[in-house]
């Protein structure tokens, strides 16, 4: 039993030190997924077709936020060790390249929405629905796409200095930044949706603007704040001085960054295939996967602060050298994160029936979001399991296994049993959910091999 705990569990001094890394994350994922959950709940009550294309928008939209995610992580691995070195040029060069990166992202994302916008949103207009109420939706999700994209190169300067900051281990600034960001956010949503204190009623338009105003807020408290202390953070010294990046940690970056920067590209967009595919049932299930999204991302907040954790700090432990501390260090995150997630789950589960009351919707799209939640319920900590054994494998650059951890599995089995059983198959889209997420049981015993076998631990910086 006791050589069990040891292997398993950590003393306090261990939790002490997840806890310092994963709370700031949890608090700052929470709250701006709380007021994603009010901002959501004041679109829903506009109507269900308001809601439903927003919610549409922020399906697509979300595939850009992923493919930034890659865009800056592919970097950040080597971020992470070069801080375990104390190697500030290393993590200057990390810091150019992620704005290479995002920049290009940026600009081909709104000049994909601006000239495909529309194609995009009747994507999963599809399902059943009068032709009032889809019309309805595609003007909303037009006008909300139209006005978020002008707050997407604020947002991707926020996302290069926040993740640098996590990856050096600083994790309350970017936290301070989001509350401040989020607090912005949810006033101007009701000032502007609603027209409160004379400020004009704007609606859906009103919401993405409230959005764009707080992302400028965030950016603006990071950056400066960041610039102004270079003794804490000696990398932004010459920062901007040059663009130039060496050509050998381009290519190092390049080769273990590509295949992430696929991944997470390829990963949201199977995501938003899988909306699809649910949205072939009726946009009666666009308006419940809205609403029930909309707990999930804020229940969610542990395992996803768990996965950053788990990077941050196996990554610095790598890049240190210590392998045999690195893999035990995993291993108990890893434990820990399932039984955190299983307490989560509960808590989820039984907040499931109340919480669609607060929309402004039909009866039948509330009872449906409450099953829709309780199935995900159900599956959180198979998922907290599946996160953190993602960034396990990130963490010592096994980018490719990765890969095909995520999106190859995501494509091949996911995608694809969602399709069939929405085309070929009567089952109700609660059966359809319900075993798509338990077809990711399989990745989970994959992924345990591989952590097992140790195959990620290796120092990419040496």
């Amino acid at each position: 039993m006791k050589k069990f705990r040891q292997k398993y569990f950590g003393d306090a001094a261990f939790y002490r030190m997840v806890f310092a890394v994963a709370i700031p994350i949890m608090i700052q994922n929470g709250i701006t997924n709380f007021v994603n959950m009010l901002d959501n709940i004041m679109i829903g009550q506009i109507g269900t077709e308001a809601m439903s294309g927003v919610s549409i928008v922020n399906q697509i939209l979300f595939v850009y936020n992923l493919c930034l995610f890659g865009a800056v992580s592919g970097a950040g691995i080597f971020t992470a060790q070069y801080y375990g070195q104390k190697n500030t040029d290393g993590i200057r060069h990390t810091v150019r390249f992620k704005l290479w990166a995002v920049t290009i992202i940026t600009v081909l994302t709104v000049l994909l929405c601006i000239f495909s916008g529309q194609f995009l949103i009747n994507i999963y207009l599809t399902g059943e629905g009068s032709s009032e109420s889809i019309q309805a939706a595609m003007a909303s999700g037009r006008e909300y796409m139209l006005f978020m994209l002008t707050g997407l190169p604020f947002f991707m300067i926020t996302q290069v200095y926040g993740s640098t900051l996590k990856e050096c281990g600083q994790t309350i600034l970017p936290m301070k930044a989001g509350v401040a960001a989020i607090c912005v956010n949810l006033v101007l949503n009701y000032l502007l949706i609603y027209g409160k204190f004379g400020f004009p009623m704007l609606g859906v338009k009103g919401a993405a603007i409230a959005t764009v105003c707080s992302r400028i807020i965030e950016m603006a408290i990071i950056v400066v704040s960041v610039h102004r202390d270079t003794v804490k953070n000696p990398f932004v010294i010459g920062l901007y001085k040059s663009a130039a990046i060496p050509a050998g940690v381009v290519r190092r970056i390049a080769v273990k960054g590509t295949p992430l920067l696929l991944n997470e590209t390829l990963w949201s967009a199977g995501m938003a295939t899988l909306a699809g595919c649910y949205s072939m049932r009726g946009l009666n299930v666009v308006a419940a996967f809205n609403i029930s999204n909309t707990i999930n991302n804020l229940f969610q907040i542990s395992f996803i602060a768990m996965g950053d954790a788990v990077a941050i700090i196996v990554g610095q432990i790598l890049g240190t050298g210590d392998m045999k501390k690195a893999k035990d260090t995993a291993g108990k995150m890893i434990v820990f994160s399932v039984l955190l997630c299983a307490c989560v789950a509960v808590l989820m589960f039984f907040v499931a029936p109340a919480f669609p009351n607060f929309y402004n919707t039909e009866e039948t799209i509330k009872q449906l979001a409450a099953k829709l939640i309780m199935v995900s319920a159900l599956f959180i900590p198979q998922h907290a399991l599946l996160n953190s054994l993602y960034f396990t494998l990130r963490a010592g650059g096994k980018t490719l296994i990765a890969f095909f951890f995520d999106s190859v599995f995501i494509w091949c089995i996911s995608v694809v049993l969602a399709y069939i059983l929405a085309r070929y198959t009567t089952l109700s889209i609660l059966w359809m959910y319900f075993f798509v997420q338990l077809a990711d049981g399989i990745k989970a015993v994959i992924g345990l091999i591989l952590v097992k076998k140790g195959v990620w631990l290796q120092n990419i910086v040496e």
